[in-house]
């Protein structure tokens, strides 16, 4: 009897010893007597990995990322206790801050549910490259235009390009448009819908190389413009843009989730917007 005694209590002195270092294995430290678990360390590196900005290379888990976050989750734990040790947990300043937190980390759940269970399908994304392309046309055209405030202004410099003069000297001179005065006038190559539909439709009855006879009104003022050039739209490949496309999809209904959720609410609030 006595002997079973002794041998139950060596057994149970070894399964102990062997316990300890599992058990010690979950925490990376001790504060003050207090263990510090590995969990806390596995959470935030969690949360460091998900913040992948699109784009951006995926940030690596490497041993030097792990030293750092243990560092800070020690850390965290000294000045945590020095905090608690003062009381600060029960001042209103903390308790406001808490229930803002509190807020922000439930809305952005909501959110990240609804994108979860809302993913823009390569269908969709398809769709919406069609649309794209369809609204470019099949046309990209390469403009100069003078940009002025008067009419009669206008017709001068049309009257002097007619009469010998530089387009290109004439736009850098007297152009009002900064974006391509300095460049004697050059649009560059652009779908005619990127224009006001004053400019663009004269644009396109242009033949190469030839120049707007009359000034031509907008909203911006008489436009003088120049083609120098046509050509086959030079559109990007579906697989080329697809992540935008989605990424972009993505944004947009999770835009209309908001408004939805804002018109449907009942309340007699009115918002500024």
């Amino acid at each position: 009897m006595k002997t079973s005694r002794i041998a139950k209590a060596a057994m149970l002195a070894v399964s102990l010893s062997l316990a300890a270092p599992l058990a010690f294995a979950q925490n990376i430290a001790t504060v003050n007597g207090k263990a510090v678990p590995k969990a806390r360390v596995d959470a935030m590196l969690e949360q460091i990995l998900k913040q992948q900005q699109p784009g951006q290379p995926a940030t690596p888990k490497t041993p030097e990322l792990e030293q750092k976050v243990k560092d800070e989750i020690v850390l965290r734990e000294i000045f945590l206790q020095e905090a608690e040790r003062r009381g600060l947990q029960g001042s209103a300043d903390y308790k406001t801050q808490m229930e803002f937190a509190r807020q922000s980390i439930l809305i952005r759940a909501l959110f990240q549910d609804f994108e979860k269970k809302s993913p823009t399908t390569d269908a969709e994304a398809k769709a919406e490259y069609d649309k794209i392309k369809a609204a470019n046309g099949d046309k990209e055209y390469r403009a100069r235009h003078i940009l002025v405030e008067k009419e009669e202004d206008a017709k001068a410099l049309i009257a002097q390009i007619k009469g010998g003069a530089k387009f290109e000297d004439l736009a850098k001179k007297n152009s009002k448009d900064p974006g391509s005065a300095e460049n004697g006038g050059d649009l560059d190559w652009a779908n005619p819908g990127n224009y006001v539909p004053e400019f663009s439709q004269a644009l396109t009855k242009l033949d190469k190389g030839q120049m707007t006879d009359t000034p031509v009104k907008s909203q911006f003022g008489y436009h003088i413009i120049k083609l120098e050039d046509v050509r086959s739209t030079q559109f990007p490949g579906f697989d080329e843009v697809k992540g935008q496309i989605i990424q972009r999809q993505n944004q947009a209904k999770l835009a209309k989730f908001r408004e939805d959720l804002k018109a449907k609410a009942k309340t007699d609030y009115k918002f500024g917007n």
